[in-house]
């Protein structure tokens, strides 16, 4: 069941979402040659002390860090190690808070330094086939029209959806229904209505699509080694269209 949020809820929910912005904004500063996420995964969680919020993954179904830190060909869940970050690196880092009994959820990939043009081309089509997929949230829509999308954004520039990874409703739970996935034909699907909140997240590799679950059970990496990029927002759907809530 799909859970309407009411204007109370939506409110709170804006809080959180404040909160994810803010803090990955400051993450996004510290992304350099040298850093490692572990120091990132570090200063996360003291943000999350801070500001008296509770890490939206930390210990969610036994995962063991703040942050997801995934670098290169890692999709999602990546651990936070003490490995430095070296020039020519991508890293995706995603993130959520409980606030108020509200989550808010959020994810980027950025350029460690300089990248190459591939992997440059890679963060600008997917952060676009994001921006694609929160226009398409329309009400009055379809669940799918905001999967399709991301597919048609990405696929015409040579790029691969993740199908095993999808978007989801997101409120009082982390994960609530419906799940978004990133393909699909439009017009399908649930009807969408103001009140609902999603988290939309494209995850898109430069490959292609498939990939595997390494030993720990969490971090997932591209079965072909090349790199992969994830963008997300969590979104209100209002009356007048999309409202994106961990946006600056």
């Amino acid at each position: 069941m799909i859970v309407l949020k009411s204007r109370d809820e939506i409110k709170r929910m804006r809080a959180a979402g404040k909160v994810v912005a803010e803090v990955l904004a400051a993450l996004r500063e510290m992304i350099v040659p040298g850093v490692t996420t572990a120091e990132l995964d570090r200063f996360a969680e003291d943000e999350c002390r801070r500001r008296k919020v509770k890490p939206a993954f930390k210990g969610y179904g036994g995962f063991p860090f703040t942050i997801c830190a995934s670098p290169n060909e890692v999709v999602v869940h990546g651990f936070a190690t003490d490995t430095p970050l070296v020039e020519g690196d991508i890293l995706s880092i995603d993130f959520g808070v409980v606030k108020d009994g509200f989550y808010g959820d959020s994810a980027f990939t950025v350029p460690v330094g300089r990248v190459c043009k591939e992997r440059e081309r890679l963060l600008e089509v997917t952060e676009s086939a994001l921006e694609a997929a929160i226009l398409a949230a329309l009400p009055g829509g379809r669940l799918s029209d905001i999967s399709h999308a991301v597919q048609s954004c990405v696929e015409r520039e040579g790029f691969s959806v993740v199908r095993e990874f999808v978007g989801h409703g997101i409120g009082r739970q982390l994960h609530e229904a419906p799940q978004i996935p990133n393909f699909g034909s439009p017009g399908q699907g649930p009807r969408l209505k103001p009140g609902m909140t999603l988290a939309i997240e494209p995850m898109i590799n430069a490959g292609g699509h498939g990939v595997k679950i390494l030993e720990d059970g969490w971090t997932a990496v591209t079965l072909d080694g090349k790199p992969s990029a994830h963008f997300e927002h969590t979104v209100v759907i209002t009356e007048n269209g999309p409202e994106i809530l961990t946006r600056l």
